[in-house]
């Protein structure tokens, strides 16, 4: 019965946000509040979801401070310099900038934590993405995927969680698997590559004046749009383009598709405005005139943000405590008058509780899953579905497990719940738990698109991109990111 509630409760959450019928913050409170009274505990539901919070609290202090934090890194200007110059190189090629976002996430996810890795990814990225009029869901979707694939690392989370339950050492899981994982992310890129090139085809390129002088652009301070269909390696015919200000945070494009651009992006396709403000729709990452930039601070920024990822990598301490004490001293130095204090926690308040409140209610969700019992009896009852004869190739099913298991549940519960029990059931037939504990980790590229994953809507809530929207354009092509990487460590032998 419980086994029914939990897949039951699982698909009327995601079909009800993928449809838009709920908000996710209300769907992930009162669906499974719905569903802990079908399931005869109604009476618990309390204790449910305070054991739920209590767990998700950390986090949820992390995500708010470190919003603040980086919301002030990119008031004063210290990712300015990095959208400029990946400009610069990208040329506004919607390609270069879809590509660069999957080698900027994949570089950035070195540091182990997801929520990171999104804010400093959609800082540098989401005023390309606006400004050349691109699909943010392109953005989150390439991101999610690429951090995926990176979050096997050891220090990542899921290597240490295998390693733990089956008590092996981290090195001897990841390792070997490094291979398996370099092509699952080469996938990742050339499948930026392919989406970028759709890009290019709907929206078009801008080409800076002068062709290859891109410098010319600051100076001559216009851009020159080219629409689709167009070829932008050299000179482009001046009846085929367009000029606009550089500073216009306004949607470039022309290639008609009006409905794909407003559902992908929030704003209708057309002629570019040329009356929009530089901050309009939240959009100054390249606004080189906002009064907040603090360029006499810029390597005190620099310093401060490199020492707090330093000690966040050494787990000097807490990470809640390094974000709250990295936003306390960054609000101090850069606005030392009350009133622009107020003003920079009051700008950034909305993604702050948009953010913590969707932690708080995945918590309920959570909570509900695990004290219900659920998520034991949905384990429990898929390790006993599998067949007799699949046992010599439990390597390979637990591979298959790990996409929907670590979508439907949290690392946690998988790692330390399905997974001994599918080493157990793999020993049996003379699998190597070495081998379960690699399989296991391809399902990461799927995981970090889960709804029960806190980062998630870090990156969704910065890219100001609905979740229903992210979950259908990304669970497709990060499932297929996993399955690579599962083929890949069967071909090389190491799964």
């Amino acid at each position: 019965m419980l086994t029914f509630l939990g897949f039951a409760m699982i698909a009327t959450f995601l079909v009800l946000i993928m449809l838009k019928k709920m908000s996710p913050i209300a769907a992930l409170v009162l669906i499974p509040a719905l569903f802990c009274v079908f399931a005869g505990k109604g009476a618990h539901l309390g204790d449910y979801v305070i054991d739920g919070v209590g767990k998700l609290a950390p986090t949820a202090a992390m995500l708010m401070f470190a919003i603040v934090y980086f919301g002030l890194m990119i008031d004063v200007g210290l990712f300015d310099p990095i959208v400029r110059g990946i400009l610069r190189f990208c040329k506004a090629d919607p390609m270069r900038v879809v590509v660069g976002t999957a080698v900027l996430a994949a570089i950035v996810s070195l540091d182990g934590d997801g929520s990171t890795t999104f804010m400093i990814t959609v800082s540098a990225m989401y005023p390309l993405y606006k400004r050349l009029g691109l699909s943010l869901v392109v953005m989150t979707g390439v991101a999610a995927t690429a951090n995926g694939v990176m979050n096997t690392l050891p220090w990542g989370g899921p290597t240490a969680r295998a390693a733990t339950a089956l008590k092996l050492d981290a090195g001897d899981i990841f390792v070997p698997m490094i291979p398996a994982l370099a092509v699952g992310l080469l996938f990742v890129f050339a499948l930026a590559y392919v989406l970028g090139i759709k890009e290019r085809r709907r929206v078009g390129s801008l080409v800076m004046p002068g062709g290859e002088g891109e410098e010319s652009a600051d100076e001559a301070g216009t851009e020159v749009l080219v629409p689709a269909g167009v070829r932008t390696g050299g000179a482009a015919d001046a009846s085929d383009a367009r000029t606009v200000p550089p500073a216009s945070g306004g949607v470039h494009g022309s290639d008609g598709a009006e409905a794909d651009r407003t559902a992908s992006t929030g704003q209708p396709t057309g002629s570019a405005p040329t009356d929009v403000p530089p901050d309009a729709d939240g959009f100054q990452g390249l606004d080189p005139h906002r009064p907040t930039l603090r360029p006499r601070l810029y390597w005190f920024n620099a310093g401060l943000t490199v020492a707090l990822l330093t000690a966040m990598i050494m787990e000097l301490l807490p990470i809640p405590v390094l974000f709250l004490l990295g936003a306390a001293l960054a609000l101090t130095v850069n606005f030392p008058h009350m009133p622009d204090q107020k003003a920079r926690i009051a700008a950034h308040a909305e993604n702050v509780l948009n953010v913590a409140g969707m932690v708080f209610a995945a918590a309920v969700f959570t909570g509900v899953l695990t004290g219900t019992g659920m998520v034991k009896d949905m384990a429990d009852w898929l390790v006993g579905a599998i067949p007799e004869g699949m046992g010599p190739h439990m390597a390979l099913v637990t591979g298959l497990l790990s996409l929907p298991l670590t979508y439907f549940m949290s690392n946690d519960g998988f790692y330390f719940g399905v997974l001994p029990v599918l080493a157990e059931a793999g020993a049996a037939h003379g699998v190597s738990p070495l081998e379960i504990a690699r399989a296991s980790l391809v399902g990461q590229a799927l995981h970090m698109s889960s709804p029960l994953v806190p980062a998630v809507y870090v990156l969704v809530g910065m890219a100001k991109v609905e979740f229903g929207d992210h979950t259908r354009f990304t669970v497709k092509w990060a499932a297929l990111t996993s399955l690579v990487v599962l083929a890949a460590g069967m071909l090389f032998g190491i799964i």
